[in-house]
């Protein structure tokens, strides 16, 4: 992760989307997880802005949301690119060369896993098992699954998605 901090852009339609998730779950028990679930499909993560609206809405203490936050991987503190490029690091991946194939996705997007493009186009995350052992290395972008990638394809790929957006 890099240490430039994005700045929060929220809208006041997010903030009502989110106001009316909470007000939804406020008195339901565990409602803590299906609020941050919502409210990261709203704004795209959960920056302090967000989870201190949800600690004010469900009358918790932002240090019971931020350790919720910070111990369950599906939640990000940064946004995420339009496009989730992710490359599988398991066993049989890294094996094969995944590791490679990440060294080349941060040099072709210049940013390190974790990060997301200052467009906002892409983020890269290394990843855990997807359970595509077969097919390793594999890189995903958003659903889309990459199998057998090579280093020297990386930059085909993720041409499909920049070329989508001219």
């Amino acid at each position: 992760m890099s240490d430039k901090k994005t700045p929060f852009s929220g809208t006041p339609e997010q903030e009502q989307k989110l106001n009316k998730v909470i007000e939804e779950h406020k008195t339901q028990r565990g409602g803590l997880m299906p609020v941050l679930q919502e409210a990261q499909e709203i704004y795209g993560y959960l920056p302090l802005e967000v989870q201190k609206m949800v600690a004010a809405g469900l009358d918790m203490s932002l240090s019971e949301v931020y350790g919720v936050v910070t111990f369950y991987s599906q939640f990000s503190l940064e946004p995420k690119g339009k496009y989730k490029v992710s490359v599988c690091l398991g066993t049989a991946c890294y094996v094969k060369g995944a590791d490679k194939v990440l060294e080349e996705v941060e040099s072709k997007l210049s940013i390190k896993s974790g990060d997301c493009t200052e467009d906002g186009l892409f983020s890269i995350d290394a990843t855990r098992c997807v359970g595509a052992c077969g097919l390793a290395p594999v890189m995903l972008v958003n659903d889309d699954v990459y199998g057998k990638v090579t280093a020297e394809e990386v930059a085909g790929i993720l041409k499909k998605y920049t070329d989508m957006e001219a």
